[in-house]
């Protein structure tokens, strides 16, 4: 393979993993194609959490700069409990934890980071973003991979010396690599997620402010769903993510399923939540699906990164920043293992998987924890109530104060 062809990265997919690529790689020499299936770049969702682990990767790409502008930054994660409203247990964040993990959490929308990606990128003449274009196959040479790629009604083919797909939960590219060498295919977990964003000088935004954590990530507890909130847009806004048990709909971002969902999963909250939640509708759904994948590269030059190889359930508040994680570390061994792909990409795995694993993990507990009931709500309670707010905060220092590890050929 000729050296323009094995400098060259061809990305599906252009949300917070495929952006992050691109941009990592373009730091480290290469020249990047990004293909991307939608015409135009909408944000899925709506807010989003940054943890430090993720910011402390966006500022060495230029990209944090840009996003603290339209950011938050929140003082404390705090727990509710649903019913009483009571306050069960306060991690601190803002200025203690940006000492503490060397980087902020933050609040955004997430239209703001795409924004902040997208300007980043725009200002790297080495990447070429193409929009309605999708992967449909896949062709795998000893030391290259080509893609063909269809736009416009036409099909075209594009070789690299790598193929990351960062093209989300619904990959294009893990499905083509499903129907050759039988890559797995995401799953319906039995959780909807329901969305809504309500201005923070609005009626549903000033009972939020009567009982949730000012400047605070909130998340309230109950046996039957759980709801985190918080500003975002400057404080202009407040995002609202609830999470119940539900039937599959639709595949996608934005769904539709019956509201009488969340209000049942809510019976016995408290009179102002549940206000909180009838003013703040109509409320958009959609399956949270999740991806239990055994492989997430191929050593002829493919890996697929974020949700693509390892969708989760958003109870560890982590998806966006491990795509993160993974296309920082990626791009650097990648670089770091040059002309021997096959093993930067057997080490990038093996460094990723067990971290990705532990995350998912502290997920499941997270919501054990969240939707707890009777006996085992009272325990929680007592052990939050008796546990500091330092040990809280250094619970989730193997997870906020993640740093890449130098890897060096052996």
């Amino acid at each position: 393979m000729s050296e323009t062809r094995s400098r060259q990265i061809v990305i599906a997919g252009a949300g917070i993993a495929g952006l992050t690529a691109a941009i990592a790689f373009a730091a480290r020499g290469y020249r990047v194609k990004i293909f991307e299936q939608a015409r135009q770049l909408e944000a899925a969702g709506a807010g989003i959490q940054l943890s430090p682990n993720a910011t402390r990767i966006l500022a060495r790409l230029g990209v944090l700069d840009r996003l603290l502008p339209d950011a938050v930054r929140p003082e404390a994660v705090v727990l509710k409990d649903a019913k009483s409203l009571r306050e069960l247990a306060r991690v601190p964040l803002g200025a203690v934890g940006e000492k503490r993990w060397g980087a902020p959490y933050l609040a955004a929308h997430r239209a703001d980071l795409q924004a902040a990606l997208m300007a980043e990128v725009a200002q790297r003449p080495d990447i070429e973003l193409v929009t309605g274009a999708v992967v449909t196959g896949i062709a795998i040479e000893p030391q290259s991979v080509t893609a063909t790629v269809e736009t416009g009604g036409k099909a075209m083919t594009i070789t690299g010396g790598l193929l990351i797909g960062a093209d989300g939960v619904w990959s294009s590219v893990r499905a083509e690599l499903a129907r050759t060498v039988g890559f797995a295919a995401s799953r319906f977990c039995g959780e909807l997620a329901w969305r809504a964003t309500i201005p923070a000088d609005g009626a549903a935004g000033r009972i939020f402010a009567d009982i949730g954590a000012a400047n605070c990530v909130t998340t309230f507890l109950h046996p039957g769903f759980h709801m985190v909130a918080y500003p975002v847009s400057k404080g202009s806004a407040v995002n609202l993510a609830a999470f119940t048990r539900g039937e599959r709909i639709a595949e996608g971002w934005s769904g539709h399923a019956d509201p009488a969902i969340l209000a049942g999963a809510m019976r016995g909250t408290a009179p102002a939540l549940a206000k909180l939640v009838a003013l703040a509708g109509p409320w958009t759904a959609f399956p949270i699906h999740t991806v239990e994948q055994r492989r997430w590269t191929m050593p002829e030059g493919i890996a697929l990164i974020g949700d693509a190889a390892h969708a989760m359930t958003p109870f560890a508040a982590q998806g966006a920043a491990m795509g993160i994680e993974d296309a920082a570390l990626l791009a650097n061994l990648v670089a770091d293992f040059s002309g021997d792909a096959r093993q930067g990409l057997t080490v990038w795995e093996n460094l990723r998987r067990p971290r990705i694993e532990k995350v998912i993990r502290r997920g499941a507990l997270n919501r054990l924890a969240w939707h707890a009931r009777g006996p085992v709500a009272l325990a929680r309670n007592l052990v939050l109530a008796t546990r500091p707010a330092e040990r809280l905060a250094s619970d989730l220092d193997w997870l906020y104060g993640w740093e890449q590890r130098k890897i060096t050929r052996r």
